[in-house]
C-alpha cells in the first residue's frame, strides 16, 4: 500500500486526500488550520504526517511552498516531495536544492471538481516516481523533464491564456450588464466556448481570486524574464486583484 502524506486540507488538498484515501493509499495528513478530511489519518504536525511516507504532496501555498519543505526534511527519508503549488519557476527550482528526491507538479484543472483525476505535469529528479506512484491510483500525469521548474513554466504558460480568457469573458460581461445586454452577450460568448466553459471561467474567477492574482503575477514575472511583454498577464492579475479585494 502507498504512504502518501498530504501537507495543507484546503479546496485543493482535501480532495486530493480523500480521493487517495478512497483509491487504497494510506494517507497521513496534516492541515496548520486543523481541517480534518473523511477516511484520511490526521497528524499532529507535518513530521508525524511525512515520517514513513512514500510520496509527500504540498498542496499549501506559494507563501508556505520552502517553510513546508524544510519542516519535512528531518524526517523525509527515501520519500518523493512533490510540490503542487502554483508558483514561479525559480521557487520550485530552490526547493529541488532543499530536497533530494524532488517533484515540480503542475496541476491542468479544478482539483475541487476532478480530484484525483486532475491532469498533471511533472518535472524534476523526483518525477517518474512521483507518477509511478499516483499514476496507478488515478492521477493522470506526464513526465515533461527531469528538471524543476518546467512544469510551473508550462501551467503559469497556460496560465496566461485560462486566466486572460476568463478576465475578457468577467470585463466584458461587467460591460454588458450596465450596458443592459448582459443575456444576449452570454449567448454570443456560450456559442463559442460553451455555457459550462463560461460559467466556470466566470465563477471561478470570484471564487478563488486571491490564489489566482498570485497566479497571475508570478505568470507576470516569467513573461519579463522571458523577454516578453506582460500585457494580457497584467491585466489580468489586476483585475483578479479587484475581485480579490472586493470578496474581503
Amino acid at each position: 500500500m502507498t504512504a502518501v502524506a498530504v501537507l495543507g486540507l484546503g479546496e485543493a488538498g482535501g480532495r486530493l486526500a480523500a480521493d487517495l484515501a478512497a483509491a487504497g493509499a494510506e494517507v497521513r495528513a496534516y492541515d496548520p488550520a486543523g481541517i480534518e478530511v473523511a477516511g484520511v489519518t490526521h497528524a499532529a504536525d507535518v513530521n508525524a504526517a511525512v515520517s514513513g511516507s512514500d510520496v509527500v504532496l504540498s498542496v499549501n501555498s506559494a507563501a508556505v511552498a520552502a517553510e513546508a519543505a524544510v519542516a519535512a526534511l528531518p524526517v523525509i527519508g527515501d520519500a518523493v516531495y512533490a510540490d503542487l503549488n502554483t508558483t514561479a519557476p525559480a521557487l520550485k527550482r530552490e526547493l529541488a536544492a532543499v530536497v533530494e528526491r524532488f517533484a515540480d507538479v503542475a496541476l491542468l484543472g479544478p482539483v475541487p471538481a476532478t480530484g484525483l483525476h486532475t491532469r498533471a505535469l511533472a518535472s524534476g529528479s523526483g518525477a517518474h516516481a512521483f507518477a509511478d506512484a499516483l499514476g496507478p491510483l488515478g492521477m493522470p500525469v506526464e513526465v515533461v523533464s527531469d528538471r524543476a521548474g518546467d512544469a510551473a513554466t508550462l501551467k503559469l504558460l497556460r496560465s496566461v491564456f485560462m486566466k486572460g480568457l476568463a478576465a475578457s469573458v468577467t470585463e466584458s460581461l461587467d460591460a454588458a450588464e450596465a450596458a443592459g445586454h448582459r443575456k444576449w452577450l452570454e449567448e454570443q460568448i456560450d456559442e463559442v466556448i460553451g455555457r459550462p466553459m463560461r460559467e466556470r471561467l466566470v465563477e471561478g474567477s470570484r471564487r478563488h481570486a486571491v490564489r489566482r492574482a498570485e497566479e497571475m503575477e508570478a505568470a507576470r514575472e516569467l513573461l519579463i524574464e522571458l523577454g516578453v511583454e506582460p500585457r494580457i498577464a497584467s491585466a489580468s492579475a489586476a483585475l483578479l486583484a479587484e475581485m480579490a479585494a472586493a470578496s474581503r
